[in-house]
């Protein structure tokens, strides 16, 4: 259980945001905008803190540029943008009202994106869940926002969340009966690393200093992956 406790912190803060949400109808613009800058200011320093449990530069270097590539190729984020925009449509073509429709984007918000992946593995692999828990406090503020204007459809979204991120997380478990001890902790230091830079890039973009497209280096955790798998074959 402890395994999913990022992951059930975060289904908690989506509920609670909603319930805000449905309370609280017209939030002030003002306070919208300071809270988010702070959650950016957190979500930056922690992607920080990770990014330099790194050891092995070349390899994240290798991991992110050819990740990066595949995904920018693949027009991966636009994509993704893409198929949240047709499943909105398809919501209002099938006149299904703000129940459907807060759930389908809240559920693409909250579940896409490198923070769900990295904060999964990262309860999975070594039970640290201050990613996730991290990400619980976004995605709560968000579906408080979300709620108030789209209605109580966004907290059915915390159904995806669960099960999308505690399946990673549980996969992640299974890693420890492959990989002997000391190369675990290699791979769980670089694994962290490579994640925090794409957690830090995140938080650049909250706070409106970047505007990464972040779902194109989604690819780069497949890519470190990979490559890990090579080098501990060689070794």
């Amino acid at each position: 259980m402890m395994v999913l406790f990022g992951t059930l912190v975060n289904g908690v803060f989506i509920i609670i945001g909603s319930c805000i949400g449905l309370i609280f109808q017209n939030i002030p613009e003002r306070i919208k905008k300071t809270a988010l800058q702070g959650i950016g200011l957190v979500v930056a320093l922690i992607g920080l803190q990770m990014a330099l449990q790194a050891d092995n530069i070349v390899l994240i270097l290798l991991s992110i540029l050819i990740g990066s590539i595949i995904g920018t190729v693949i027009y991966l984020e636009d994509h993704l943008n893409l198929l949240g925009e047709k499943l909105e449509r398809s919501v209002s073509k099938a006149e299904k009202g703000n129940i459907a429709e807060g759930f389908v984007t809240a559920s693409l918000i909250f579940v896409v994106g490198a923070m769900s992946i990295v904060g999964a593995l990262d309860g999975g692999l070594r039970g640290d869940h201050e990613v996730l828990v991290t990400k619980a406090f976004l995605d709560g503020f968000m579906a408080m926002v979300l709620t108030s204007t789209l209605g109580y459809g966004v907290m059915f979204s915390v159904i995806p969340v669960v099960l999308y991120q505690g399946a990673i997380a549980l996969l992640a478990v299974e890693i420890n009966n492959w990989l002997p001890a000391d190369y675990l902790e290699l791979f769980i230091n670089e694994m962290t690393a490579t994640g925090g830079l794409l957690i830090l890039a995140i938080g650049l973009n909250i706070l409106n200093i970047t505007k990464i497209k972040v779902g194109d280096f989604l690819p780069t955790i497949a890519v470190f992956i990979l490559f890990f798998s090579i080098y501990h074959l060689l070794s």
